[in-house]
């Protein structure tokens, strides 16, 4: 298996199986993950997924080269060729966490931008090498890096193919934490399941609101996050969670 997928509770974890090739996304490892991220965003079960890479060298090192960078230029004029995939292809309003546990270059600093919220060991580097390579990002890299992060950074690593460290990652905001590598699986765990106790169904409408309401004029965002407050104040969990509060109790959530 070229991606691992488990459930810890209300947890999927995601694991790119392939540390003897820098957990590159061949085209097998994209259909797995393309699989198990449906499974996981039509599984009731499941509220919070975090998506790592197995060993302790790269989180993901990109397409593979003469896999998937093959099937993209045979299949060029064809964008639905390509599986579905969290960073085109699906609507996820389910939170995602990125256990960064190394390199993140090209296709895998894409996975990492096509995350929520994201935590990275001391060690990893992020970079987008493809323009070395006769090539641009084409897993979104060009369009969120440069909503994320001050648009010269953006440009210095897309333009000029530059990798930059952890902490200086943390710096300009792409990564929320920076934590030894021994930390890094615990601590998305921890913030994981800190989600979990929340209201699910909260958590989904408002990184619905922030993602679809990004590119509207405020006017739009604000009916936007209108609509997705009454639906949520119309849930069993907005009960749950106002009655706990004033019955000073912990909620018992249930996505409903």
């Amino acid at each position: 298996m070229a991606v691992d997928y488990q459930k810890e509770g209300k947890v999927a974890i995601f694991t790119l199986n392939r540390p003897q090739a820098m957990n590159a996304l061949n085209m097998e490892a994209v259909q797995e993950l393309s699989e198990a991220v449906k499974d996981f965003r039509d599984d009731p079960g499941l509220w919070v997924g975090i998506i790592t890479g197995a060993g302790e060298k790269a989180f993901c090192g990109g397409a593979d080269i003469k896999d998937t960078l093959s099937f993209m230029k045979d299949h060029r004029h064809d964008q639905w060729s390509f599986p579905p995939a969290i960073w085109r292809g699906f609507e996820l309003w389910k939170p995602l966490i990125a256990a960064v546990n190394g390199f993140a270059l090209g296709g895998g600093l894409e996975l990492v931008l096509s995350c929520d919220l994201r935590i990275a060991a001391e060690g990893a580097r992020f970079g987008t090498p493809e323009v070395g390579l006769g090539l641009i990002p084409g897993f979104g890299g060009t369009q969120r890096l440069s909503r994320m992060v001050p648009w010269c950074k953006a440009a210095e690593m897309l333009l000029m193919a530059k990798l930059i460290d952890a902490q200086e990652a943390y710096r300009i905001g792409l990564v929320n934490k920076v934590v030894p590598p021994a930390e890094v699986m615990s601590t998305a765990r921890e913030w994981a399941e800190a989600i979990c106790g929340l209201a699910p169904l909260a958590v989904r409408a408002a990184k619905e609101a922030m993602i679809r309401g990004y590119e509207m004029p405020l006017e739009d965002g604000l009916r936007l996050e209108n609509a997705l407050c009454a639906y949520v104040m119309g849930t069993e969990d907005f009960n749950e969670g106002t009655t706990a509060f004033v019955e000073k109790r912990k909620p018992g959530y249930k996505a409903k």
